[in-house]
Protein backbone atom coordinates (compact mmCIF):
# COMPACT_ATOMS: atom_id res chain seq x y z
CA UNK A 1 0.00 0.00 0.00
CA UNK A 2 1.42 3.41 -0.67
CA UNK A 3 1.06 6.34 1.84
CA UNK A 4 -1.52 8.04 -0.37
CA UNK A 5 -3.67 5.19 -0.69
CA UNK A 6 -4.09 4.98 3.05
CA UNK A 7 -4.68 8.39 3.50
CA UNK A 8 -7.61 8.75 1.33
CA UNK A 9 -9.13 5.99 2.69
CA UNK A 10 -8.85 6.92 6.11
CA UNK A 11 -10.25 10.58 4.63
CA UNK A 12 -12.45 8.54 3.12
CA UNK A 13 -13.89 7.20 6.50
CA UNK A 14 -14.15 10.10 8.38
CA UNK A 15 -15.89 12.02 6.16
CA UNK A 16 -18.31 9.22 5.56
CA UNK A 17 -18.63 8.52 9.16
CA UNK A 18 -18.58 4.74 8.45
CA UNK A 19 -16.15 2.18 6.56
CA UNK A 20 -18.76 1.07 4.58
CA UNK A 21 -19.91 4.62 3.02
CA UNK A 22 -16.14 5.10 2.62
CA UNK A 23 -15.22 1.64 0.41
CA UNK A 24 -18.56 3.01 -1.57
CA UNK A 25 -17.77 6.20 -2.98
CA UNK A 26 -13.87 5.39 -2.96
CA UNK A 27 -15.01 2.20 -4.90
CA UNK A 28 -13.03 -0.11 -3.04
CA UNK A 29 -14.48 -3.46 -0.92
CA UNK A 30 -14.76 -3.06 2.99
CA UNK A 31 -12.33 -5.33 3.93
CA UNK A 32 -9.62 -3.67 1.87
CA UNK A 33 -10.23 -0.31 2.90
CA UNK A 34 -9.83 -1.26 6.51
CA UNK A 35 -7.02 -3.10 5.57
CA UNK A 36 -5.38 0.22 4.37
CA UNK A 37 -6.30 2.03 7.48
CA UNK A 38 -4.56 0.15 9.47
CA UNK A 39 -1.82 -0.20 8.13
CA UNK A 40 -1.76 3.85 7.55
CA UNK A 41 -2.07 3.06 11.40
CA UNK A 42 1.08 1.45 11.81
CA UNK A 43 3.40 3.56 9.52
CA UNK A 44 2.33 5.99 11.69
CA UNK A 45 2.19 4.27 14.64
CA UNK A 46 -0.85 5.90 15.89
CA UNK A 47 -4.73 5.05 16.33
CA UNK A 48 -6.41 7.27 14.39
CA UNK A 49 -9.93 5.74 14.58
CA UNK A 50 -11.59 3.91 17.33
CA UNK A 51 -13.93 1.35 15.81
CA UNK A 52 -16.94 -0.65 17.64
CA UNK A 53 -19.24 -2.88 16.18
CA UNK A 54 -21.88 0.20 15.71
CA UNK A 55 -19.69 3.15 14.99
CA UNK A 56 -16.67 4.79 14.16
CA UNK A 57 -14.84 7.76 16.24
CA UNK A 58 -12.16 9.44 15.02
CA UNK A 59 -9.12 10.07 17.74
CA UNK A 60 -7.85 13.57 18.95
CA UNK A 61 -4.42 12.62 17.25
CA UNK A 62 -6.63 11.41 13.87
CA UNK A 63 -8.91 14.98 13.96
CA UNK A 64 -5.69 16.64 13.58
CA UNK A 65 -4.22 14.30 11.09
CA UNK A 66 -7.42 14.57 9.09
CA UNK A 67 -6.91 18.56 8.62
CA UNK A 68 -3.92 18.18 7.56
CA UNK A 69 -4.34 15.51 5.24
CA UNK A 70 -7.55 17.16 3.42
CA UNK A 71 -5.70 19.85 3.00
CA UNK A 72 -2.77 17.82 1.40
CA UNK A 73 -5.15 15.51 -0.80
CA UNK A 74 -6.76 18.58 -2.07
CA UNK A 75 -3.22 19.98 -3.15
CA UNK A 76 -2.40 16.37 -4.86
CA UNK A 77 -5.33 15.93 -6.36
CA UNK A 78 -5.19 19.42 -8.31
CA UNK A 79 -1.76 18.88 -9.31
CA UNK A 80 -2.36 15.25 -10.21
CA UNK A 81 -5.76 16.99 -12.42
CA UNK A 82 -3.41 19.66 -14.20
CA UNK A 83 -0.88 17.13 -15.43
CA UNK A 84 -3.55 14.88 -17.00
CA UNK A 85 -5.60 18.14 -18.46
CA UNK A 86 -2.26 18.39 -20.40
CA UNK A 87 -1.50 15.59 -21.26
CA UNK A 88 -4.87 13.49 -22.40
CA UNK A 89 -7.61 14.87 -24.73
CA UNK A 90 -11.09 15.95 -23.03
CA UNK A 91 -12.71 12.50 -23.76
CA UNK A 92 -15.59 9.96 -22.07
CA UNK A 93 -19.00 10.26 -20.45
CA UNK A 94 -19.73 13.09 -18.31
CA UNK A 95 -22.84 12.67 -16.17
CA UNK A 96 -24.60 15.64 -14.67
CA UNK A 97 -27.28 16.68 -12.35
CA UNK A 98 -29.16 19.98 -12.13
CA UNK A 99 -32.86 21.58 -11.21
CA UNK A 100 -35.02 21.51 -13.78
CA UNK A 101 -35.95 25.08 -14.81
CA UNK A 102 -32.60 26.26 -14.15
CA UNK A 103 -31.50 23.32 -16.42
CA UNK A 104 -33.79 24.63 -19.02
CA UNK A 105 -33.66 28.46 -19.18
CA UNK A 106 -29.91 28.54 -18.28
CA UNK A 107 -27.58 25.16 -18.09
CA UNK A 108 -28.70 24.11 -21.25
CA UNK A 109 -27.02 27.07 -23.82
CA UNK A 110 -24.13 26.64 -20.88
CA UNK A 111 -23.83 22.56 -21.72
CA UNK A 112 -24.02 23.49 -25.39
CA UNK A 113 -21.18 25.76 -25.42
CA UNK A 114 -18.90 23.39 -23.45
CA UNK A 115 -20.20 20.31 -26.32
CA UNK A 116 -18.50 23.13 -28.97
CA UNK A 117 -15.57 22.83 -27.19
CA UNK A 118 -15.16 19.27 -26.45
CA UNK A 119 -17.17 16.92 -29.00
CA UNK A 120 -15.00 14.05 -27.65
CA UNK A 121 -16.74 14.20 -24.28
CA UNK A 122 -20.34 12.08 -24.13
CA UNK A 123 -22.09 14.57 -21.77
CA UNK A 124 -25.16 13.13 -19.93
CA UNK A 125 -27.63 15.82 -18.39
CA UNK A 126 -30.52 15.12 -15.71
CA UNK A 127 -33.01 17.34 -14.44
CA UNK A 128 -35.02 17.08 -11.83
CA UNK A 129 -35.69 19.18 -9.14
CA UNK A 130 -35.32 16.40 -6.20
CA UNK A 131 -31.80 16.53 -3.88
CA UNK A 132 -29.66 13.74 -5.34
CA UNK A 133 -26.63 12.17 -3.60
CA UNK A 134 -23.82 12.20 -6.09
CA UNK A 135 -22.22 8.85 -5.07
CA UNK A 136 -24.72 6.79 -5.00
CA UNK A 137 -25.99 7.73 -7.76
CA UNK A 138 -23.09 7.94 -10.09
CA UNK A 139 -23.02 11.59 -10.80
CA UNK A 140 -20.03 13.55 -12.00
CA UNK A 141 -21.09 16.97 -11.09
CA UNK A 142 -24.04 18.41 -9.89
CA UNK A 143 -25.07 21.88 -10.50
CA UNK A 144 -27.75 22.96 -7.53
CA UNK A 145 -29.32 26.34 -6.47
CA UNK A 146 -30.56 26.68 -2.83
CA UNK A 147 -29.31 28.91 -0.20
CA UNK A 148 -25.59 28.54 0.77
CA UNK A 149 -24.72 24.93 2.30
CA UNK A 150 -21.67 23.05 3.18
CA UNK A 151 -20.95 19.73 2.92
CA UNK A 152 -17.30 17.89 4.12
CA UNK A 153 -17.52 15.10 1.80
CA UNK A 154 -18.12 17.63 -1.39
CA UNK A 155 -15.99 20.30 -3.87
CA UNK A 156 -18.37 23.14 -3.69
CA UNK A 157 -17.85 26.35 -6.36
CA UNK A 158 -20.39 28.97 -6.10
CA UNK A 159 -20.97 30.00 -10.38
CA UNK A 160 -23.75 32.70 -9.69
CA UNK A 161 -26.36 34.28 -7.03
CA UNK A 162 -30.23 34.72 -8.67
CA UNK A 163 -32.33 37.00 -5.57
CA UNK A 164 -35.77 35.87 -4.88
CA UNK A 165 -38.85 38.08 -5.07
CA UNK A 166 -42.46 38.48 -4.60
CA UNK A 167 -44.38 39.64 -8.32
CA UNK A 168 -47.40 39.28 -9.60
CA UNK A 169 -49.05 40.38 -12.44
CA UNK A 170 -50.45 44.39 -13.26
CA UNK A 171 -54.01 42.90 -13.85
CA UNK A 172 -54.17 40.47 -10.87
CA UNK A 173 -52.54 43.78 -8.40
CA UNK A 174 -54.87 46.18 -9.96
CA UNK A 175 -58.32 43.53 -9.28
CA UNK A 176 -57.11 42.34 -5.81
CA UNK A 177 -56.95 43.95 -2.13
CA UNK A 178 -54.40 46.63 -1.40
CA UNK A 179 -50.78 45.32 -0.84
CA UNK A 180 -48.68 47.53 1.43
CA UNK A 181 -47.15 45.46 3.77
CA UNK A 182 -46.69 41.72 4.32
CA UNK A 183 -49.41 41.27 6.70
CA UNK A 184 -51.60 42.22 3.48
CA UNK A 185 -50.30 38.58 1.68
CA UNK A 186 -52.91 36.84 3.86
CA UNK A 187 -55.45 38.71 1.86
CA UNK A 188 -53.86 37.38 -1.44
CA UNK A 189 -53.66 34.08 -3.82
CA UNK A 190 -50.16 33.03 -3.42
CA UNK A 191 -48.58 30.79 -5.55
CA UNK A 192 -46.07 28.16 -3.58
CA UNK A 193 -43.01 26.38 -4.76
CA UNK A 194 -43.57 22.96 -3.12
CA UNK A 195 -39.70 22.43 -2.26
CA UNK A 196 -39.66 25.39 0.64
CA UNK A 197 -38.41 24.37 3.83
CA UNK A 198 -40.19 27.18 5.84
CA UNK A 199 -43.87 25.49 4.59
CA UNK A 200 -46.68 27.96 3.46
CA UNK A 201 -44.83 30.98 5.64
CA UNK A 202 -42.79 33.30 3.53
CA UNK A 203 -40.05 35.01 5.99
CA UNK A 204 -39.20 38.63 5.10
CA UNK A 205 -36.43 40.95 5.94
CA UNK A 206 -37.58 43.85 5.91
CA UNK A 207 -36.44 48.13 7.62
CA UNK A 208 -37.91 47.07 10.74
CA UNK A 209 -36.27 43.58 10.78
CA UNK A 210 -37.49 39.98 9.93
CA UNK A 211 -41.05 39.61 9.29
CA UNK A 212 -42.91 35.85 8.71
CA UNK A 213 -46.30 35.81 7.36
CA UNK A 214 -48.32 32.29 6.81
CA UNK A 215 -50.18 32.95 3.22
CA UNK A 216 -52.92 31.41 1.58
CA UNK A 217 -51.59 28.71 -1.14
CA UNK A 218 -53.65 29.26 -4.66
CA UNK A 219 -51.10 27.22 -6.36
CA UNK A 220 -48.90 24.20 -5.21
CA UNK A 221 -45.82 23.19 -7.63
CA UNK A 222 -42.35 21.90 -7.51
CA UNK A 223 -41.77 23.97 -10.03
CA UNK A 224 -41.15 27.52 -10.46
CA UNK A 225 -41.89 27.96 -14.17
CA UNK A 226 -45.39 26.29 -13.12
CA UNK A 227 -46.01 29.28 -10.78
CA UNK A 228 -44.51 31.56 -13.53
CA UNK A 229 -47.33 31.22 -15.72
CA UNK A 230 -49.93 31.17 -13.67
CA UNK A 231 -48.68 34.72 -12.00
CA UNK A 232 -48.72 35.76 -15.47
CA UNK A 233 -51.78 34.66 -15.76
CA UNK A 234 -53.32 36.65 -13.02
CA UNK A 235 -53.28 34.21 -10.71
CA UNK A 236 -51.88 35.56 -8.01
CA UNK A 237 -48.60 36.53 -5.98
CA UNK A 238 -45.45 34.26 -6.34
CA UNK A 239 -42.37 33.90 -4.60
CA UNK A 240 -39.72 33.36 -7.24
CA UNK A 241 -35.76 33.40 -8.26
CA UNK A 242 -34.91 35.88 -10.80
CA UNK A 243 -33.49 33.36 -13.19
CA UNK A 244 -37.13 32.24 -13.90
CA UNK A 245 -38.68 35.82 -13.53
CA UNK A 246 -35.78 38.49 -14.40
CA UNK A 247 -36.84 38.75 -17.87
CA UNK A 248 -40.46 39.16 -17.05
CA UNK A 249 -39.89 42.01 -14.44
CA UNK A 250 -37.78 43.89 -17.08
CA UNK A 251 -40.65 43.89 -20.37
CA UNK A 252 -43.45 44.51 -17.24
CA UNK A 253 -45.42 41.44 -17.66
CA UNK A 254 -44.71 40.89 -13.75
CA UNK A 255 -44.05 43.72 -11.17
CA UNK A 256 -42.18 43.71 -7.79
CA UNK A 257 -44.07 43.88 -4.93
CA UNK A 258 -43.65 44.64 -1.44
CA UNK A 259 -39.58 45.95 -3.08
CA UNK A 260 -38.62 47.06 0.59
CA UNK A 261 -38.39 43.82 1.69
CA UNK A 262 -35.81 41.29 0.74
CA UNK A 263 -35.64 37.63 0.64
CA UNK A 264 -32.36 35.75 0.94
CA UNK A 265 -30.95 35.33 -2.19
CA UNK A 266 -30.40 31.67 -3.96
CA UNK A 267 -26.81 30.72 -4.85
CA UNK A 268 -25.75 28.48 -7.91
CA UNK A 269 -23.38 26.25 -6.70
CA UNK A 270 -21.17 23.32 -8.94
CA UNK A 271 -20.79 20.00 -6.70
CA UNK A 272 -18.36 16.77 -7.21
CA UNK A 273 -16.60 14.20 -5.27
CA UNK A 274 -13.62 16.23 -3.22
CA UNK A 275 -11.55 12.78 -2.13
CA UNK A 276 -11.08 11.07 -5.83
CA UNK A 277 -8.28 12.26 -8.82
CA UNK A 278 -10.71 15.16 -9.96
CA UNK A 279 -10.90 14.12 -13.87
CA UNK A 280 -9.74 16.48 -16.15
CA UNK A 281 -13.39 16.00 -17.20
CA UNK A 282 -14.77 17.44 -14.26
CA UNK A 283 -12.35 20.01 -13.80
CA UNK A 284 -13.14 21.52 -17.43
CA UNK A 285 -16.81 21.26 -17.11
CA UNK A 286 -16.73 23.29 -14.20
CA UNK A 287 -14.35 25.74 -14.97
CA UNK A 288 -16.18 26.65 -18.17
CA UNK A 289 -19.38 27.14 -16.10
CA UNK A 290 -17.62 29.52 -13.54
CA UNK A 291 -16.47 31.27 -16.89
CA UNK A 292 -19.78 31.24 -18.84
CA UNK A 293 -21.87 32.62 -15.49
CA UNK A 294 -19.54 35.13 -14.20
CA UNK A 295 -20.34 38.57 -13.96
CA UNK A 296 -23.19 40.19 -13.85
CA UNK A 297 -26.30 37.11 -15.03
CA UNK A 298 -28.26 38.20 -17.17
CA UNK A 299 -31.60 37.63 -15.09
CA UNK A 300 -30.41 40.14 -12.67
CA UNK A 301 -32.48 42.96 -11.68
CA UNK A 302 -31.95 46.25 -13.71
CA UNK A 303 -31.72 49.22 -10.86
Amino acid sequence: MDLLTGIRAFVGVVDSGSFAGAARALGVSRPALSKYVAQLERRLDAQLLQRSTRRVNVTPVGRAFYQQALAALEHTDAALALVAQHQQRLEGRLRVNAPMSFGRLHLADAVAGFMREHPQVQLELVLNDRFVDLIEEGFDVSVRVAEPEHATSLMLEELAVSARVLCASPAYLAAAAPLVQPADLQRHRCLFYGYESSGHVWRLQGPGGSVSVPVRCALWSNNGEVLRCAARADQGVALLPTFIVGGDLQEGSLVRVLPDFQLSPLTVHALYARHRSVSPRVRAFVDFLARWFSGTPRWALVQ
